[in-house]
């Protein structure tokens, strides 16, 4: 047995033995047969806690009467043997330089990812990547310099993915990836791989730092989408391949669909991104405001909503770019800018007798709310601007607050300190619970639209907007209602306590100088 010390014990009663329930079951149902067993493998700690693998090969002893006595044996260390195989294996499998999965491997694991997508009803994505001009980083810097830029590549690759997902190195600088359990429709699971493949874009475009040297490399990355063992793995490949290829075509460092319609979906949303940036830069971006009035159609302000003056365009509402600023980041920058702007027109009324009371409300994203700096940035842009923190009011969503309840309400809570009003947008639509509703420092609730459309002709829906006008009374909060475009609605929002009113009927949004006082 494997030694003296632990005669008299079975095999899996062996202290730090490491073998799976399964092979214990199968190697006691030979001990029962009593039968003969050759090389059975099992690995153990040795005393210093390394793994030791041993072959255990035994038969059974008989007494003279034919009675089943026990068994006796000879165990062999086979480590050596076992680390030698499982170099061989790694060599097989594996790229020596980067340790990442290499061609053989990879169409292995391609083919049972193509096979999982197609028993789930899930899509999946191969990415091939190549790194842009890395012969220059060889030819003047040398090959291990070289080297050492494509094992932070793949490290950079691997990442920017799950650990259920495949990175492989094919040789050279190309790199493939392989995204699986995507969106079960296509376009959903494409918009999936362009996020990670913009992710990987965006990684490989940081400056590498080579032996000492600043290094740049940037990646053209092609994407195809499979969703079944059609077509095989081979071609799979090429094709990710040649839609790498068309992204060198369109001037390196970006990434193509081998699909035509999603690569013009992916070139439209690209295009529109540097759009955005470009307008941001030129300040193409303005504020129209929509009146709120109140029972006597007296104005007390207004919401701003963000529009687009595009040169070529022309005037872009804000369905068309605010979801892509979003996903970007870029509603970070325009977000700054909107506030910037309110605070500006708030100044500017401030100097009129008819309009200094009056506040404007700014729609807030989520990325916005969520940064960090938020408050702060808030309370700059007042400082700069001299704006009047109380005549401001930031509007906010209640999918918004529910992601992390409590900052949420310390942002409010040090920005309502300093004067800034809170209303709670679109209230209803999404997961309102009281139990944070009251804690949260608001002052208004706004009965969504969608609500407000059919007051007259819906029963549930009057019902929903009588119970917010209702709530809003016994939080002590006002309660604006969206959308008014009749006097039908007007009058019954009325009857029912509702007190301030925003919609078509009193105005569409437009330029602060088309605001009326009175409408």
């Amino acid at each position: 047995m494997p030694d003296k010390g632990h005669q008299g014990l079975t095999l899996w009663e062996l202290p730090g033995s490491i073998v799976s329930e399964a092979q214990w079951r199968a190697h006691r149902a030979q001990l029962q047969a009593h039968e003969v067993f050759h090389d059975f493998e099992m690995q153990r700690l040795g005393a210093d806690g390394e793994p030791v693998w041993v072959s255990v090969s035994g038969e059974p002893i008989f007494d003279g009467e034919g009675r089943f006595t026990g068994y006796r044996g000879l165990a062999r260390n086979i480590t050596e043997r076992k680390r030698a195989e499982a170099e061989i294996q790694r060599l097989a499998f594996f790229d020596e330089l980067t340790g990442l999965p290499n061609r053989r491997l990879l169409l292995e694991r391609l083919e049972r990812a193509a096979a999982a997508c197609e028993r789930s009803a899930c899509h999946g994505a191969l990415l091939f990547l190549d790194l842009d001009n890395f012969k220059n980083v060889n030819d003047t810097l040398g090959h291990e310099s070289g080297d050492h830029l494509l094992q932070q590549a793949g490290r950079r690759v691997a990442d920017c993915v799950r650990s259920t997902d495949t990175v492989a190195r094919l040789g050279g600088d190309e790199f493939v990836v392989i995204l699986q359990g995507l969106h079960a429709r296509e376009a959903e699971a494409a918009v999936e791989a362009e996020l990670v493949a913009q992710k990987i874009l965006r990684e490989l475009n940081q400056p590498y730092d080579v032996q000492g040297s600043e290094v740049h490399s940037t990646p053209s990355l092609g994407i195809a989408m499979f969703r079944s063992a059609q077509p095989p793995a081979q071609e799979l490949l090429q094709r990710a391949d040649l839609a790498m290829y068309q992204a060198k075509a369109q001037g390196r460092n970006t990434m193509c669909f081998f699909d035509p319609a999603m690569q013009a979906s992916a070139s439209a949303r690209s295009a529109l991104e540097a759009d955005i940036r470009q307008g941001l830069q030129r300040r193409e971006f303005l504020l129209h405001y929509q009146p709120v009035v109140d029972v006597h159609g007296t104005v007390l302000g207004a919401e701003a909503l963000v529009r687009w003056e595009h040169p070529q365009r022309g005037m872009v509402y804000p369905g068309d770019f605010i979801a892509l600023a979003e996903h970007t980041g870029l509603i970070l920058q325009l977000g700054r800018q909107v506030l910037q702007a309110a605070c500006e027109q708030l100044v500017r009324w401030s100097t009129e007798p008819t309009r200094q009371a009056w506040t404007i409300a700014i729609n807030v994203s989520t990325r916005e709310f969520r940064h960090p700096d938020y408050v702060q940035e808030v309370l700059d842009v007042l400082r700069q601007t001299g704006a009047d923190p109380h005549q401001l009011k930031l509007e906010l969503t209640e999918s918004l607050l529910l992601h992390d309840v409590e900052d949420g309400i310390t942002k409010m809570q040090a920005l309502r300190a300093q004067g800034v009003g809170f209303s709670l947008d679109d209230f209803g639509t999404g997961y309102s619970s009281l139990s944070y509703l009251k804690r949260l420092p608001l002052d208004q609730l706004k009965i969504d639209q969608g609500f407000v459309r059919d007051v007259l002709t819906d029963p549930n829906d009057a019902a929903i907007a009588c119970t917010v006008i209702t709530l809003a009374h016994s939080l002590g909060l006002e309660v604006v209602a969206e959308g008014v475009e009749s006097q039908g609605q007007r009058k019954f929002l009325l009857r029912n306590g509702c007190q301030r009113f925003q919609g078509y009927l009193f105005g569409r949004p437009g330029p602060a100088e088309l605001l009326a006082v009175h409408r």
